[in-house]
Order: C-alpha cells, then structure tokens, then sequence
C-alpha cells in the first residue's frame, strides 16, 4: 500500500492552509476596522457630550454666589491687609512710628496670614475672570509680605520719611502693588460679565473711548462705570482706600453738580486725575452718594460694599 501524499492531496492541504490564513487574516483585520469604527463613534460621542457639558456649564459663569463668595474669601482679606499697611503709611508721612522695624515684620506676617486665608478659597473653572483676579490678590500679598520683610532691616536708621521712600521704590512692593490693581480690575469685569448675563444692555465687551467724555460715561450702566474706574485705578501705583464705585460716584457728583464744567473738565479722565489728586476721593463715597445719584433699579450684585449693611 502506497502510503506516500498524492499530488491531489498535498495541493488540498496548502489550499486550506492558505485559506485558513486569509480567514484569520480577515478576521484579525475585521476586528481592527470594527475597532477604529468603534473608537472613532466613542470619540464623537465623547465630545458630543463634553460640547453639552460646556453648553450647560456656560450659564453657570460668574453667578452672584461665586461673587459674593470672591468677596469674603479673596477680596476681604486683601482689603483688611491693605487697611493695615495703609494705616502704617499713614504713621509714617505723620512720623508717628515708635518701631518701623517692628511695624514692617508685622505687615510681613501678616500679609502671609492673609495669604493662607485666600488660598484656600475655591474658585469654579468656568469664571477664568475670578480666577485670574485670585491669583493676582495671591501674588501680591506673597509679594508684599516679601518686600516687608526685607525692608524691615534697617527699617530703624535714615528716618521714617525715607523709609516709607526705600519701601515704595522697593521693586518686590511695586509688583504687589501692580498685582492688587490687576485682581481688582479682573474682580469689577467679572461683575459686569453678570450682569451681561441678566441684562443683554450690558455688553460683555466694553472699550472705553479715550477719552471718555461725560456725555459717553453718564449714559453707562452702574457696572461699566465701576468696571471703568477700576481699570483707571489699575493704571496707578498705589493701593487706595477707596474702591472703584466712590470714584466712580464722586466723578458723577462733580458732573451733577456743575463743578466739572465750571473747571473745564470733559472727560472721565480728567474728572478722575484731580479728584484722586486733590484726596477728594474717600472709602464709602458711594455709599453716601449712591442712593441720590442712582436709580433703585440698576443692576449690582448684592455685595456688602454695594449696601449700607457692609
């Protein structure tokens, strides 16, 4: 009995082999498109949802609670450090400063402790305004604290007429200063991108014409005027008392009252620059001027330096 392969049969064994290879192939090879489909549906589907996501979380930005919190968790501790260190400059244009050296180290820490306040604070994604601001509040009091440490060294010799010079020429101190401008300036534009969102009177993007002439500046809401002046203030080199809204009503009663066209003023700018350069500008302006000056019905978020309670 022949036991050898017939011809026949080897060519049956390599005809199936080479079918067996093509259907693994072909299979191997279905399962990858399938899979690259099946990615390429999971890719659009995700996206599909991540654009939902954006869609339904846009509404949520910069929302009255997210302010009011900013306020009580950012703003404020800045502002009662700033109320310290301006107290601190008063005593020493007054010479009325026992220690300077002692004095400066206690700004230091505490423009630390305020800082370990506002770091603490959270901040939502979608409010990039807010978050800026926060990180501009952050910096400065990091720098402050910085600069005041420094400078404590021989705080004590030369007088506290030059001190309080070396502190403002201090370049840590300037970019403090140049921070908490910033942070106030991005706080403000969040407010008005708010009240953008209840009132579509309220343009989102505003660009103040230079100058601004009255005519212009009387017709703004209440929020682009406090959005004006803080941009104003931030073109400064100092911290002020005083807030966005008291220039911004101080500026509104000189022109109600006459004054800024009896000395030939015409433009927000001007107003601004001999108000803040005559000191006639003071914390709680608008609180004592607001409610002659503007009607009930604009809109402000319900902040406790906008209300009589704060």
């Amino acid at each position: 009995m022949d036991k050898g392969l017939k011809k026949s049969d080897i060519t049956f064994a390599l005809g199936f082999l080479f079918t067996l290879v093509v259907a693994v192939g072909a299979f191997f090879y279905g399962m990858k498109v399938g899979a690259d489909r099946a990615e390429r549906l999971y890719a659009a589907e995700r996206q599909a949802q991540l654009a939902a996501a954006a869609a339904e979380t846009a509404g949520e930005a910069y929302r009255q609670q997210d302010l009011v919190s900013f306020y009580h968790t950012v703003f404020l501790p800045f502002r009662e450090f700033a109320g310290e260190w301006l107290s601190v400059r008063h005593r020493l244009l007054t010479g009325e400063t026992g220690d300077p050296a002692a004095l400066l180290k206690e700004l230091s820490r505490t423009a630390g402790r305020k800082y370990d306040e506002a770091r603490m604070s959270v901040v939502p994604p979608v409010s990039p305004l807010l978050i800026e601001a926060r990180e501009h509040y952050l910096g400065s009091l990091q720098k402050f604290a910085e600069s005041f440490a420094r400078l404590a060294e021989g705080a004590n010799e030369g007088g506290a007429e030059a001190l309080l010079a070396r502190v403002e020429a201090d370049g840590a101190f300037r970019e403090a200063v140049r921070e908490a401008q910033l942070g106030q300036r991005g706080y403000y534009a969040a407010m008005v991108q708010w009240g953008s969102s209840l009132d579509p009177g309220i343009p989102q993007d505003y660009t103040a014409p230079d100058p601004l002439g009255f005519d212009e500046w009387s017709g703004l809401p209440l929020l682009l005027k406090f959005a004006v002046a803080a941009d104003y203030l931030a073109e400064r080199g100092t911290v002020d008392e005083f807030l966005p809204q008291d220039l911004a009503a101080k500026t509104d009663h000189l022109i109600r009252s006459g004054q800024a066209s009896k000395l030939n003023l015409s433009s927000f700018d001007e107003a601004a620059d001999l108000l803040i350069g005559t000191e006639a500008v003071r914390a709680g302006d608008y609180l004592q001027l607001g409610a002659q000056l503007y009607s009930a019905r604009e809109l402000l978020p319900q902040l406790p330096f906008f209300s009589s309670g704060r």
